[in-house]
């Protein structure tokens, strides 16, 4: 099962909004059944997310660095009527920061969620 994390800046975005933690755990159960809405590369992907209570038509867009059935992080978020598309800057830095994350050891992920600049998604099986 694929582990999924929000970093700091993703949480504190969404706290803002009505994504929930399930909305995010079924889109990373969609990416791992190949569903991905776009694949940008450098291990990012763009992937819908619903509000809660909601569709995706009104959701979000969600940039996650993503490895198949391993690790999941999303990094950045933002409203779909907002904008359409990462501008190559942004696009750059969130691949630097998702090569980032999905390298590190599960010492280190364990040290950032300790430290609070991590935040882990329970799904499935870990909710019991």
């Amino acid at each position: 099962m694929t582990r999924i994390f929000k970093v700091r800046v993703f949480e504190r975005l969404t706290r803002k909004t009505d994504v929930d933690d399930e909305a995010l755990a079924k889109a990373i159960k969609e990416a791992d059944d190949g569903l991905i809405d776009a694949d940008l590369g450098g291990g990012l992907i763009k992937k819908r997310v619903a509000r809660a209570g909601g569709g995706k038509r009104g959701g979000y867009r969600t940039i996650v660095a993503y490895r198949s059935g391993i690790k999941a992080f999303f990094l950045f978020c933002f409203p779909k009527n907002a904008k359409d598309d990462l501008d190559p800057k942004e696009e750059k830095s969130l691949k630097e920061i998702g090569a980032k994350w999905l390298g590190y050891s599960e010492e280190q992920l364990a040290t950032e969620i300790e430290a609070g600049r991590l935040f882990e998604v329970k799904h499935g099986k870990e909710e019991a």
